[in-house]
């Protein structure tokens, strides 16, 4: 199967106006060509980090880095960025190319590997493009046909109302004790449609994978991606008379800045987030991207096993603490249940060559790990978005990300079959991919703990999936209308590959 071209293939950014031919770009099998939207963070890095890679090497949790292997480290050439003891996870530089090796035969190591290819990259900053922005005749067309009580920019979110939302703000906005955090490519807190929910006392940027706490640090520059920015508007755009509004506008949003300035979320930095969201009384973290290099990462392979592990170890950690980790699918359209998969992507930084690997030992992470509620994302008829990876007893629930206009159509006054939301400096735009159902996911779990705040994650993901819209396979799924089966839905009406237990309901969340 032919990959997009977008590196992190949780979002497929469509500007408003584009021509259907360019928002079918970035549909899978399909050549882009719009502006690249990766994210562009900058990472603090001295001379002597030009030719080190950074390694996780995975210890007996809550016993400390012990004398022994640190001073195994240091013999072996390395330097400890950051410890997090509680789940035994070391971030280390070293430009040692067998630093993993050596340090796998310590006695109290349980694995280590490098979390990249490339070398850990000087500080710059990458020049790439944003979605076009609404013009200003757009939005004053869409905020006169707003309704009583409705955002400017409301008619145009055909989301809200699939998945019951404009009806779940008759009851509730949402709660200002609960907080979700989007681990990404960083928020802007200054946008007029987050900046009245923005906890900046629980946002951090973890790009280096130590927690960097200068304020605004979690902030993208203007040359670095709208992603994060968008997805937090998505979950908790302010119902306040401006722009658009969010599935729960009355909660706290946090940014958790993880990817560098080449568009990478890398293992440290993923680890970083997840910490820092239980450390820090996150209720839910939003997760639109896999961790690079490898799009699936195997556990037969001593690298990507420490890897897998890491982030495993942070995500239980997270949940342990009171955190629901929510994670898009991926934008392939894969079957993440077959018994094969062509990656022809990885390793992202290095030399990517096709391998057929296992999705049952191989894992997209953290969309694969245990306890993370896994989204697929649906167009505006509800069906399957086109590029929306599936797969039976993978795929949790579903959720509006969008897909092409030609495949699915909103009802007026929505234009687009996008999702639109919130970009830095104060403006708006689309995007599209399971990136953009996965806060939708969000919001609904941040409404459900605001009804009942003193649920469990466990109780939360429950709620989520019984108070779920029941969503039948679509049978035959032939999206594009061309007499081909695109995709084969495995499962029953209440479970199946397509829409795991349903499409989310927030009225459900309010009410129930």
């Amino acid at each position: 199967m032919t990959a997009p071209q977008s590196r992190h293939r949780r979002v497929l950014a469509i500007p408003l106006g584009m021509a259907m031919a360019t928002a079918l770009a970035f549909l899978p099998n399909v050549s882009a060509s719009a502006a690249d939207t990766t994210a562009t963070t900058t990472v603090a890095s001295d001379a002597s980090d030009a030719t080190s890679l950074s390694y996780v090497v995975n210890v007996r949790p809550g016993q400390g880095t012990s004398q022994r292997v640190q001073r195994a480290i240091d013999r072996a050439g390395g330097s400890v960025v950051i410890a997090y003891d509680e789940i035994g996870v070391i971030v280390v530089h070293s430009s040692n190319p067998d630093f993993a090796k050596v340090i796998r035969k310590v006695p109290g190591v349980d694995s280590a590997g490098a979390t990249r290819n490339a070398p850990l990259p000087a500080q710059s900053t990458t020049d790439v493009g944003t979605p076009k922005v609404l013009s200003s005749e757009q939005v004053t067309e869409a905020d006169a046909q707003a309704a009583d009580g409705q955002d400017p920019l409301e008619p145009l979110q055909w989301d809200l109302p699939a998945i019951k939302a404009d009806k779940a703000h008759e009851r509730t906005l949402g709660s200002s004790k609960v907080t979700v955090a989007v681990i990404d490519t960083g928020v802007d807190d200054t946008h007029p449609d987050i900046a009245p929910n923005f906890s900046a006392a629980q946002s951090t940027n973890c790009v280096s994978g130590k927690p960097d706490t200068t304020y605004g640090a979690w902030r993208p520059s203007a040359a670095e991606s709208p992603h994060g920015t968008h997805v937090a508007g998505e979950i908790a755009g302010a119902k306040n008379g401006i722009g658009i509004t969010g599935v729960a506008p009355g909660v706290k949003v946090a940014g958790i800045k993880v990817a560098t300035t080449s568009g990478y979320f890398y293992t440290e930095a993923v680890v970083c987030g997840f910490v820092w969201a239980a450390e820090h009384h996150i209720d839910v973290t939003n997760n639109s991207y896999y961790t690079d290099p490898w799009y699936f990462n195997c556990t037969d392979d001593p690298d990507q096993k420490a890897l897998v592990d890491a982030i495993t170890r942070a995500s239980r950690f997270a949940e342990k603490k009171g955190t629901v980790n929510v994670a898009a699918a991926g934008n392939e359209s894969y079957d993440l249940a077959s018994d094969s998969i062509t990656d022809p992507v990885s390793p992202n930084d290095g030399t990517p060559s096709d391998r057929v690997i296992d999705p049952h030992t191989c894992y997209d992470i953290p969309t694969q790990l245990p306890g993370v509620v896994t989204v697929a994302a649906t167009g505006a008829k509800g069906l399957k978005s086109s590029f929306s990876n599936y797969g039976l007893g993978v795929i949790d629930i579903a959720a509006p990300g969008g897909d092409s206009t030609a495949y699915q159509a909103p009802a007026s006054p929505a234009t687009s079959g996008l999702i639109l939301g919130p970009l830095p400096g104060g403006k708006w735009g689309y995007m599209a991919g399971t990136s953009m159902a996965t806060p939708h996911v969000v919001g609904v779990a941040a409404l459900i703990k605001s009804t009942h705040p003193h649920a469990s994650p466990a109780l939360v993901k429950a709620l989520l999936y019984a108070e779920a819209t029941a969503t039948p396979c679509t049978d035959p799924y032939d999206i594009n209308g061309d007499g081909k089966v695109d995709a084969v839905c495995e499962g029953s009406k209440n479970h199946n590959g397509f829409y795991g237990w349903g499409t989310a309901d927030a009225l459900a969340a309010v009410t129930h």
